[in-house]
């Protein structure tokens, strides 16, 4: 009798671990009214950007802050909820944080290993990234993520894995990563790095070169090196030769 239960239930169901696209909320504030306003600011051009997708809540970066607080988690799951997302776990905080997370039914996950050593963001920008949204999704390998909504500022896409194509406007503030290849069909004012794990032969296209900085396993070029007229504003695809990053028109 035993022996059959289990074989029904065996039927029924079975648990497997699962690879799911989520965004990571990475929070430098613990003030909601100051992360907040900035979600308004940074979101008010796309209100139905993440529809309801599942968020996890990046609590990493406070614990460099001793002034941070206590974090109401009730109140940020509302916060994060009314710009269409659904929070469902924390990462990266402190014990009483995490204690705080369970309390008010967030689940705990695990911090990643990072992807790839990133290319340093200039100084100017480290106030403007607050808070910073994270899509990161796994794809296929060889696979190609789509994104065909603008990117704004703060806002990052992440193809692990493989290419990715955007089919929108990467604005000025904005990331596109790729372990792959990097495609933006629009223009490109932010930032766009190709073979974030190394890949030496992944390449940058876009049409319409206006980037704050391009990278390239790890090598990069921002905006500081002015872009030639014939590039500027045009077609343009980036490549790596040897260690030197080359940026050529596409005719």
């Amino acid at each position: 009798m035993a022996d059959a239960s289990a074989a029904r239930t065996r039927a029924v169901f079975e648990f497997k671990s699962a690879t799911l696209p989520l965004i990571a909320v990475i929070l430098k504030t613990a003030d909601l009214g100051v992360l907040a306003e900035a979600l308004d600011v940074q979101l008010a051009d796309s209100p139905d950007f993440f529809d309801q997708e599942p968020v996890v809540i990046d609590l990493s970066l406070l614990q460099e802050d001793e002034a941070a607080g206590d974090i109401d988690f009730a109140a940020l799951r509302a916060l994060l909820a009314r710009h269409q997302t659904q929070p469902i776990a924390v990462r990266g905080g402190n014990n009483a944080q995490n204690a705080a997370a369970r309390a008010a039914g967030l689940s705990l996950a695990a911090m990643p290993v990072a992807p790839s050593p990133r290319p340093p963001a200039p100084p100017a920008e480290a106030a403007a990234e607050t808070p910073r949204i994270v899509r990161e999704v796994p794809v296929a390998a060889n696979g190609t993520l789509v994104i065909d909504k603008p990117l704004r500022s703060g806002q990052q896409v992440y193809a692990r894995g493989g290419d990715v194509v955007v089919t929108a406007l990467v604005s000025f503030g904005a990331e596109v990563i790729a372990d792959g290849n990097v495609h933006v069909y629009a223009p490109l004012r932010g930032k766009a790095i190709a073979g974030a794990r190394g890949n030496t032969e992944a390449r940058i296209f876009t049409t319409c070169m206006e980037a704050q900085l391009v990278a390239i396993a790890g090598i990069y070029r921002t905006a500081e090196v002015a872009l030639p007229a014939d590039i500027a504003g045009k077609p343009a695809q980036i490549s790596l030769d040897g260690k030197k990053i080359v940026i050529g028109a596409i005719v």
